[in-house]
């Protein structure tokens, strides 16, 4: 812990240093209209000076408005509503008198009488931020009773297949988070997770591909933040149902916000059904000559089922002080049921092996995780301090049954695998945020100083045993070839500074570094070895920007890191099929990437905006999944580190509104995929790539239709590849009640059953192709009901932990 501690101190000693303790000023008061001295709510409050946009608000239900943590000066105070006249305050706040009531504040009605009033533009849905492209999945409709993998796979820069599996530019190693922090639900098997998360949580995604210092470095690919919706202040709350074929759900969340006190909960349950069906056809090599042939036929109907709830409650002290405490739960369990028939020849087709295994897997999961966090705002915007602590409980168990029989229907081998596998994390975060401006003689420059520590503290064991039941009057016997505890720990200690630039010139640097210091020890209890390693990482980050007008040139390099974690790590053997077994691997290395981009973006004045990106990525000592197999036809599947993965690529993405009721957006991704391994003398190299659009039409009545689809032409890996696959959709949303109520249809690929796949693999001891049939047509129906006061909160945010390191693959 003394690394953590001297970075703690260092990061406590800069924010004390740094920090003011100014006198800030403070404007409140109460809006009424002239002639009736009724309150006017939801009106708007703009603080300005020198016709500069400082900060804003809006009055309450009750009329009443504050604006807090002011710096001392001349302004001028701007109120308007539609249907008044705005109205212009002229205000000083000083040290003598830094706080100011409007006692009188009213409004005066237009003498016009205004007619029907039409909002013709609206939030994107494809929008750029400079450091990330968020995707606005809450205005599209054909999310309505889907899963987040239906979602990400309209968001730009990604590509999901038909399994959910995830890939950003064609990396897989990506960090999921949360709303700004990491859930043991995609950490653990991102792709199950994105079935089984309602997408009516979703309120938006977004996607960094060029992490900064302030984020921890793990993650190769980069960084996919999941925002959930939240509930706005007041009383307010939302329920939901959906009911479909392959997806079905019940949600619900409310929110109240009195005064100094906010208290938020949300809850849903959810299934999703997954059908397949797979043949595999596998030839055993020695010395490039073929052993034996393994034919399997393997179909799968499964429907998995779980939930979650999150409470929060947040408390202000004062106008500059935030305490925030929440609780979240996830669970579940998504069964991989199957029922696989093999037959293994030998090369003259002569049969030497044939029977049928019913395979009964299970997967209980959960994640039990507290967040409580202090947050201290100074006079100056975007000065900060704050102070996060967080635990979390982990545990992912895995367990199956086999019952293996002959073609004549006779129990052959019966046998039991339990896994129990947990991790405990403890988590302590400080981070202070900086501004100051410096004046030249033909620019002025603002800068933003960042500062952090963080220490993460990991404990993981796996603890698994085998059962066989081969003879019923000698009962059960346990394996001891199969059995083991396995105890590990993980400890992270990091810091970070940061700066970024802007100037008026429309000119942007954002520079930083990150240490981080891994210490890990390993103990196989049963088998009384051990082991243990550390290293230390320096993350370099650079981010070059420039406005022209319309356009805006980026130039970035950072550095990430990859840790191996428990699902990667743990020796647990699954032999749920014998002939494919799987298995982690306990002595990876972490991986380390460089990416590079050069980004453009311009937006039209016709409103189209046109992102586009050159990245290249170079990952040393990359982790994949390889396969091996022996000369009974056994294939054994383990993570293990190859030498580099490139990555050479063209990103477009363009959105934009056809008129006031149509928008469309799209784009695609070219790539150039090189991996290679001295050690196994192997590599493979190709092109992918894929497109995505989504067009959305709005009608009268409150009806609004929309298409989505996308294609990709298949992915790459050391040992082989696969074919391509589609996805479409279209979707109908009709909302009433005054727009609190409304029902979506939504349909996905309705012209066929489902989708085929093929795959092929090789190496020096096998060559395999597999034929997947994926069913996917589906159908839903989603009606949401949204009711009470909708009324704009603060500025003010809670502030979570956020552990980018925590793997979604």
């Amino acid at each position: 812990m003394k690394q953590f501690f001297l970075l703690l101190m260092l990061a406590l000693w800069s924010g004390g240093l740094l920090a003011q303790s100014d006198q800030a000023g403070q404007i409140t008061g109460v809006l009424t209209d002239s002639t009736t001295s009724k309150t006017i709510p939801f009106a708007t409050v703009a603080l300005k000076a020198d016709a500069k946009l400082i900060t804003g608000t809006t009055t309450d239900g009750t009329g009443a408005f504050g604006l807090t943590n002011l710096p001392l000066g001349k302004y001028q105070l701007e109120i308007s509503f539609v249907g008044y006249r705005t109205k212009t305050i002229p205000v000083v706040l000083t040290n003598s008198n830094p706080t100011l009531r409007l006692e009188k504040n009213q409004l005066t009605p237009e003498d016009r009488t205004l007619g029907e009033v039409t909002v013709v533009s609206q939030k994107a849905l494809v929008e750029d931020k400079g450091d990330r492209l968020i995707y606005n999945a809450e205005k599209d409709i054909s999310n309505a009773g889907g899963t987040a993998a239906d979602v990400l796979r309209k968001v730009p820069t990604l590509s999901v297949d038909l399994n959910g599996n995830v890939q950003m530019r064609g990396n897989s190693n990506l960090k999921v988070l949360i709303n700004g922090k990491p859930s043991a639900m995609m950490a653990r098997n991102l792709a199950d997770a994105l079935k089984q998360m309602p997408a009516n949580t979703i309120k938006s995604i977004e996607v960094i591909t060029s992490p900064g210092a302030k984020y921890d470095a793990e993650g190769s690919a980069g960084v996919i933040n999941i925002i959930t919706k939240k509930a706005l202040q007041g009383f307010n709350g939302s329920v939901n149902a959906t009911a479909g074929n392959f997806n079905r759900g019940l949600g619900t969340n409310l929110a109240l916000k009195k005064k100094k006190w906010g208290l938020s909960l949300a809850a849903n349950g959810y299934q999703y059904r997954n059908i397949r069906d797979i043949q595999t056809n596998r030839t055993t090599l020695l010395d490039g000559k073929p052993v034996n042939i393994l034919s399997q036929i393997s179909t799968g109907d499964n429907t998995g089922t779980g939930g979650y709830g999150e409470m929060s409650i947040d408390y202000d002290p004062d106008s500059t002080s935030r305490i925030n405490f929440a609780a979240n739960v996830w669970g579940g369990n998504f069964p991989n049921d199957s029922r696989v028939f093999n037959n293994l020849t030998d090369p003259a087709g002569v049969s030497l092996q044939a029977f049928r295994n019913d395979i009964r897997f299970r997967n209980p999961y959960g994640n039990g995780q507290l967040d409580l966090g202090y947050t201290k705002t100074f006079k100056k915007p975007e000065q900060e301090f704050s102070f996060l602590t967080q635990f979390s409980l982990m545990p992912d168990n895995y367990f199956y049954d086999t019952d293996r029989y002959s073609l004549s229907e006779q129990l052959l081998l019966r046998q039991h695998s339990t896994n129990y596998s947990r991790n405990k994390e403890y988590t302590l975060q400080t981070d202070y945020t900086h501004p100051f401006t410096r004046k030249g003689a033909k620019d002025t420059t603002s800068f933003k100083l960042e500062v952090g520590a963080k220490a993460i503290l990991r404990d993981i064991g796996s603890e698994y045993r085998v059962e066989e039941l081969r003879d019923a009057e000698k009962g059960w016997i346990v394996d001891p070839t199969q059995a083991n505890d396995f105890d590990y720990t993980q400890n992270v200690y990091s810091g970070y500074t940061a700066l970024r630039m802007e100037t008026k010139r429309k000119w942007s640097l954002n520079a930083g570094a990150r240490f981080e210091h891994t210490d890990i020890r390993g103990n196989f209890l049963t088998t009384k070895t051990a082991l243990a390693s550390q290293y230390n990482n320096l993350i370099p980050s650079v981010t070059l920007s420039k406005g022209l007008k319309t356009h805006t040139l980026k130039v970035s390099y950072t550095q990430r890191i990859q840790r191996p974690q428990i699902w990667y790590l743990n020796p647990w053997l699954n032999a749920s099929d014998p002939k494919n077994l799987q298995t982690g691997n306990p002595y990876l290395d972490p991986e380390v990437s460089h990416a590079t981009e050069l980004s453009h973006s311009v937006t039209t004045k016709k409103g189209v905006s046109i992102n586009s990106a050159l990245y290249w990525r170079q990952t040393d000592n990359a982790i994949e999944f390889l396969s091996t197999v022996d000369s009974t036809g056994v294939s054994l599947v383990k993570p293990q580190n190859i030498a580099q993965r490139k990555a050479y690529g063209l990103n477009i993405n363009l959105s934009g509104q056809i008129n006031k009721n149509w928008t469309m957006n799209g784009g695609s991704d070219l790539r150039y995929i090189d991996l290679y391994s001295p050690a196994l003398k192997q590599g493979n190299s190709g092109m992918i790539w894929n497109v995505n659009f989504n067009s959305t039409y709005k009608l009268p009545n409150n009806y609004t239709l929309q298409a989505n689809g996308s294609y990709g032409s298949g992915w790459i890996s050391l040992q082989g590849t696969n074919s391509g696959f589609y996805w479409y959709g279209f979707s109908a949303k009709r909302e009433f009640w005054d727009k609190k109520a409304s029902l979506t249809l939504g349909v996905n690929n309705p012209f066929s059953r489902g989708i085929r796949q093929t795959a092929t693999e090789s190496a020096p001891s096998f060559r395999s192709e597999g034929r997947y049939f994926f069913v996917n047509r589906s159908a839903r129906l989603t009606f949401e009901w949204r009711f009470g006061q909708m009324n704009a909160g603060g500025s003010k945010q809670s502030k979570k932990i956020s552990n980018d390191d925590r793997g979604g693959r």
